[in-house]
């Protein structure tokens, strides 16, 4: 077996995108005509005149835009509304009910309104007098001597501004008011930010809302009331909403209770695992592993049924190789910090969103929790789950990791995940039994009905063999996703704590170990394993087959393009006999008031073999990206293909080649190195995506069986890169070192 590499001392390079971008870009299946002009300026006339009658309770106005695809940032309208400042002033994004259409809200003044209308009509002037037909895509692109015809004066408009508007309205299907269907129950609301505080807002609703109810300016908790009076005085507001009192999804299949438990020594070095779930028992044999802080309030009534599940979770981290030795990882014990935030039955989603919060800026110490509760109701396919959403910003906010579980069924009628498991930062751990197949009580992603949810799989219980755990009464065999996934944090506290990994680089370790060399799976086998199975040994994630280099890199991104051109691949007869795999993850800041358009940063992953002309032959033929060419061309890929085959604005990327029996060795170049390009966009604000690491697995199979990992290390040594062997025993020796306590005399 070869060890895993880590590649470090040569930083990646820093570049910003070259200036220009080609202009306004027609949409190639619409035909731009005087009548839709028309049509589009009677709707907004509509719209206009129903903010004139309705008292609401801001200035401005909220207009949704009905597109007729998926589009692109480059798509979204840019001369009508605000012009080019109109993507700022989003406040909501969703699908339509097919999945193939954006519904995209913005927030206006009455003079954007007012000034939109106008423009349109300008536009239809031209449109009428000069292009009776319409405009296709091809006259858009090539007629030019007919667009010199707009004379500003008379026109009242310049070339640019007509083309720009044209663009807008080959993208635009419809104007609407969204109103959101009533929900008379105690709920946890987003409204749309209408640039006003939110007291103040439902103030003059009518509704007294206490600042302690108020998750950020834009969240907050109502009780039935309060939520039947916003959604009858103004539903337009609320951009979403999902129910506070929320049930645990049930978790375990059998209970048989063996009250025999074994000894176990006390804790000395080991890392801290925090976990996040309902009440633990102080009286199991393990408790001196636990530190326990119970935040459940004195006046809610315990019974012991609330101290099994959080108990059970608990005793998987602490001794679960132990309990479950078909389950040895090899990565021994881990010490627990017990928050128990919730009983076994009702509880607050506010509650513990606020709870989670304090707890992590609380214990900065910790940066692996896991997280076994989650809720019995569906995720919402246009938003993510306020819970969720809390999560996602505390990971980018600070250098910590969630493992969540897939959360199970409650009953058949119940299929999609519950939240917080539609966290995109988070590790997401789905179930299977022992055979590897996906257990009877797995629920299936994905979120937003685009982000890979469940991230990976691992063993959690079923009828071919239960999860062994520790309960109040002893021993009990349960099943459920509440037992995958504290063995995924027992592996990301391993290799971040003890084998001294970032959390980036950890994650797709173990993502990447998960889909190995499998065929992409399908979007079904997506919804229920995620990437796949992690294995089960700590050495299959961090060591690799003779014939296979495996190395991490990780930097920040710090502008458009960072890359480094200095991977020695070895060669064999000036050739590369080799076939590449690579994953990447990074935890990007999110934005749950854009609904599906969550993320607000894209990285995308680049790597090959270094052309004659300076670009990268990519191992998987990505055309997202792209520099201009000799001839200033460029070559796009279309939003929805780009989602679906490249996995644009997921978190997590993993490109790779198909090892075949025919597989035949690559060419070589002038350069003879292969190079890496991270390229970033961001949606929202540019600065999104400053100072966002990431890490990356690379994997390299000879394709004839060779071990060439020892001219790889002697290669990088020359081109000045610094490589750590990661020897495990050799990592632990080190990890006792430096916590080793020094008595002075």
């Amino acid at each position: 077996m070869n060890n895993m590499l880590e590649l470090k001392g040569k930083r990646f390079v820093q570049a910003s995108k070259k200036p220009g971008g080609g202009g306004a870009s027609m949409n190639s299946k619409s035909v731009v005509t005087s009548e839709q002009l028309l049509r589009l300026e009677a709707r907004l006339q509509q719209i206009k005149k129903f903010w004139e009658e309705e008292q609401k309770p801001f200035q401005g106005v909220l207009i949704s835009v009905h597109y007729n695809k998926i589009v692109a940032k480059t798509n979204r309208i840019a001369g009508l509304f605000k012009g080019e400042d109109s993507n700022l002033a989003i406040v909501g994004a969703k699908f339509n009910n097919d999945k193939t259409r954006h519904i995209i809200t913005y927030f206006l003044d009455s003079y954007d309104l007012d000034e939109t209308i106008n423009l349109i009509l300008m536009a239809n002037e031209i449109v009428r007098s000069l292009f009776k037909d319409g405009i296709t895509k091809a006259l858009f692109d090539n007629n030019k001597e007919v667009f010199n015809k707009i004379n500003p004066k008379t026109h009242h408009m310049s070339k640019s501004a007509f083309r720009q508007i044209i663009a807008d309205v080959s993208y635009i299907e419809d104007f609407e008011v969204e109103k959101a269907p009533q929900q008379f129950k105690e709920s946890i609301i987003t409204l749309y930010d209408t640039k006003m505080d939110t007291q103040l807002l439902f103030k003059r609703i009518g509704i007294d809302v206490l600042s302690s109810r108020i998750l950020d300016n834009r969240t907050v908790f109502l009780d039935e009331n309060q939520a039947k009076i916003l959604y009858e005085k103004a539903p337009y507001l609320v951009a979403m909403a999902t129910e506070n009192l929320l049930d645990l999804s049930p978790e375990d299949f059998l209970r048989s209770y063996d009250d025999g438990m074994i000894h176990i020594p006390s804790p000395t070095i080991e890392p801290t695992i925090g976990v996040i779930d309902t009440l633990f028992d102080t009286g199991v044999y393990f408790s001196e592993w636990v530190e326990y802080h119970d935040l459940v309030d004195d006046n809610i009534p315990k019974i012991s049924k609330d101290y099994q599940h959080g108990t059970a979770v608990s005793s998987i981290i602490v001794d679960g190789a132990r309990l479950n030795p078909w389950l040895n990882d090899g990565c021994g014990r881990f010490k627990v910090r017990h928050f128990g935030v919730a009983t076994a039955s009702h509880f607050s989603s506010f509650t513990i969103i606020k709870q989670i919060k304090r707890i992590i800026a609380e214990n900065k110490d910790i940066k692996v929790w896991n997280i076994s509760l989650g809720s019995d109701k569906e995720v919402n396919d246009n938003f993510i789950s306020a819970e969720a959403a809390i999560l996602d910003q505390i990971q980018y906010e600070n250098d910590v990791i969630f493992v969540v579980a897939g959360t199970n069924k409650p009953n058949d009628s119940i299929v999609k995940i519950g939240s917080p498991a539609d966290s995109i930062n988070s590790m997401v751990v789905n179930s299977v039994t022992k055979s590897g197949l996906s257990t009877k009580y797995s629920r299936k992603g994905l979120a937003l009905s685009f982000f890979a949810k469940p991230d990976v799989s691992y063993y959690g219980g079923s009828e071919e063999e239960y999860i062994r755990v520790c309960e109040p009464l002893g021993a009990a065999s349960v099943a459920g996703t509440s037992y995958a996934a504290p063995w995924i944090a027992r592996k990301l506290s391993y290799l971040i704590n003890v084998l001294g990994f970032n959390r980036e680089v950890a994650k797709a370790m173990l993502i990447d170990s998960a889909r190995a060399w499998n065929e992409a799976p399908t979007p079904e086998e997506v919804a229920l394993y995620g990437h796949g199975i992690v294995p089960i040994k700590i050495n299959d994630i961090v060591q690799t087959s003779d014939d296979e280099i495996k190395f991490v890199v990780t930097d920040i991104s710090e502008k458009w393009n960072t890359y480094n051109y200095d991977f020695p691949i070895p060669m064999q007869d000036d050739k590369y006999p080799y076939v590449a795999r690579a994953t990447m993850c990074y935890f990007p800041v999110c934005d749950r008031t854009q609904g599906v358009d969550y993320t607000n940063t894209e990285l995308n992953l680049h790597f090959g073999r270094i052309q004659d002309n300076g670009k990268l032959y990519e191992i998987n033929d990505d055309k997202q990206n792209p520099d201009e060419d000799e001839s200033g061309a460029r070559s796009y890929i279309l939003e929805g293909e780009a989602r679906k085959k490249f996995r644009k604005w997921d978190n997590v990327k993993y490109i790779c080649e198909k090892p075949t029996k025919d597989k035949q060795a690559k060419k070589s170049y002038k350069n003879k190195n292969w190079g890496m390009e991270i390229k970033t966009n961001n949606r929202l604000d540019p600065k999104d995506g400053i100072g966002l690491r990431f890490g990356v697995v690379v994997t390299l199979k000879e394709i004839n069986g060779v071990n060439r990992i020892d001219e790889f290390v002697r290669n990088c040594h020359l081109n000045g890169w610094l490589v750590n062997t990661i020897d495990i025993q050799n990592r632990i020796d080190i990890h006792e070192k430096v916590n080793e306590e020094i008595e002075f005399s």
